[in-house]
């Protein structure tokens, strides 16, 4: 019969996994890679080592000795090389072998794979598919990780669940009226209000307006409201799953288009996935600049880390039904309509890429 693609909803129930390489993905936040250490990162289910060289530029290769296979990560920098720690073959910032100690003439075989790497507003983005098709175009717009306009702190999270049911948590915003209801303000009227979505180039723009609610108490931190306020919830989502969201709210009483008392944040957020069954995720909150001090900073972030460790819990006792009921089909609902469409991409992006 031949082999037939697994779907995204079968990749994400734990069968075959096939990721999309032709993209750019989230290896790390930059202030991870220091000046003088080997940072290491599995991304796709293969070993990626970043290190800086002398003129403060990122490098990354795959994190494997082409000898023994040993992780490059456990030996050292030497300039801009790196030196494996089991033998000793050096290879410079390209993947060459340099230097095989007690070997007069080092086989031109002896290299290790180097991937293409772009730093964009503090994120270390690195393509894992044909480097000829890596198109500094396709990086999204995650201009609020670094823009003096903006303040946040940046966090990262490790789930041990494939990324599409992260994905498709992100895609969804219902779920914050009863995951979310003691953290980031959930009221039931998310829920109950309908989302807009949109196609954008690579990606879905999904709009949810939540008019007439109290002000949830995370909003509070930044100014008392004493009358109800419109929330509302616009972001873009793109591939691989990338989230860039515009989100906030002001007093019903406000005039159209006057943000005077209004609460304004963005968000960035990317999944990337590991393996097959585990994640790693990049995310930050901003407020505007001039919004409180350091604590709110930290406040905002805290509050980020609590919200998100509740998705974590329910994915992944989610991800565990799952694996014990393969061969069930989910309930359908009108709520999925983003996650679905989002699902159909993927799909089809996997599909251009096998040909």
């Amino acid at each position: 019969m031949g082999y037939v693609r697994p779907t995204s909803t079968e990749r994400s129930n734990g069968k075959a996994e096939m990721f999309i390489r032709n993209c750019w993905y989230v290896a790390a936040w930059e202030h991870e890679i220091g000046d003088d250490t080997l940072f290491s990162r599995v991304i796709l289910g293969e070993p990626v080592l970043i290190y800086r060289t002398s003129d403060g530029g990122l490098v990354a290769m795959a994190d494997r000795c082409c000898h023994r296979f040993a992780p490059l990560s456990v030996g050292r920098k030497e300039g801009d090389c790196v030196r494996c720690g089991y033998h000793g073959l050096k290879f410079d910032a390209t993947g060459r072998c340099v230097e095989v100690p007690g070997v007069d003439i080092v086989p031109s075989r002896a290299r290790v794979a180097t991937y293409p790497l772009v730093v964009k507003n503090r994120w270390v983005f690195v393509w894992m598919g044909d480097p000829d098709r890596a198109d500094p175009a396709l990086l999204p717009d995650n201009f609020s990780c670094d823009h003096p306009e903006w303040r946040n702190k940046p966090g990262y999270m490790h789930y041990d669940t494939n990324y599409l049911l992260i994905c498709d948590n992100l895609l969804d915003f219902s779920h914050l009226s009863y995951v979310h209801e003691n953290t980031l303000g959930g009221s039931p009227a998310i829920a109950q209000s309908r989302a807009e979505i949109e196609l954008i180039p690579r990606g879905l723009r999904v709009t949810r307006r939540v008019p007439d609610v109290p002000a949830p108490a995370f909003y509070k931190r930044f100014r008392d409201f004493d009358s109800n306020i419109d929330r509302w919830f616009i972001y873009d989502f793109v591939l691989p799953g990338t989230l860039l969201m515009h989100s906030g709210g002001k007093p019903v009483a406000s005039a159209e288009g006057d943000m005077t008392d209004a609460v304004q944040l963005h968000s960035c957020q990317t999944l990337t996935p590991e393996t097959q069954h585990s994640t790693h995720y990049f995310f930050q909150q901003s407020h505007r600049a001039g919004e409180g001090d350091e604590r709110i900073v930290q406040s905002i972030y805290d509050t980020l880390v609590a919200a998100f460790n509740e998705d974590r819990d329910m994915i992944a006792a989610q991800a565990r039904t799952l694996a014990m009921t393969a061969d069930s089909t989910m309930l359908p609902l009108p709520l999925d309509a983003a996650l679905n469409q989002f699902r159909r991409l993927v799909d089809a992006e996997l599909a251009a890429e096998v040909g």
